[in-house]
């Protein structure tokens, strides 16, 4: 499945497992209900990551955040948007590793995924093959704005452009 990041097309690193072994692959992603089998096989050298359903509660996949490097959330759908709070949900406890989405999103999407903290957006090959990594890119660029604070994107919110704006103004005499 082709994987995107903000800047376009992106190399996978990861190499998924169906089962809790992970012996010799040194960057293993596997699924949440092998998730605790594989912690315990694992290797100093290695680095796991996790494909979890968008309907995962934060509160169970949350103890296991420091030993992850990737959090996979998987949309079953364009339009359920659960995977967003769950990835806002990552982001604000303060996981630095890699927040995948996984799954058929839209171009319109792109801006708003990463805002709510996703690094890359892997996606089925019909959809790369109907929206091709530019007309992403486009997307991405055509909100100058967004309503929400996002992550590694300071100033581009509204509420922080209004607050520099007030700031930047003359203080009116009374």
């Amino acid at each position: 499945m082709p994987l995107l990041d903000r800047n376009g097309s992106a190399e996978d690193r990861w190499t998924r497992s169906e089962g809790a072994a992970i012996g010799n692959i040194p960057a293993a992603l596997v699924p949440w209900e092998l998730l605790v089998e594989a912690l315990d096989t694992q290797e100093p050298e290695q680095v796991v990551g996790v494909l979890i359903p968008n309907n995962v509660p934060f509160a169970e996949l949350a103890p296991f955040l420091p030993r992850l490097a990737l959090v996979a959330i998987a949309f079953p759908a364009y339009a359920d948007g659960r995977g967003f709070s769950l990835a806002r949900q990552i982001r604000r406890a303060g996981f630095a590793g890699e927040i995948r989405a996984s799954g058929p999103l839209i171009a319109d999407q792109f801006a708003y995924a990463l805002s709510c903290g996703f690094d890359t957006i892997e996606l089925p090959e019909a959809n790369a093959a109907r929206q091709p990594v530019p007309q992403w890119l486009h997307a991405k660029d055509s909100f100058s704005a967004t309503y929400q604070r996002g992550y590694g994107e300071s100033g581009r919110n509204v509420l922080d452009q209004r607050r520099a704006a007030r700031a930047a103004a003359p203080i009116a005499a009374e």
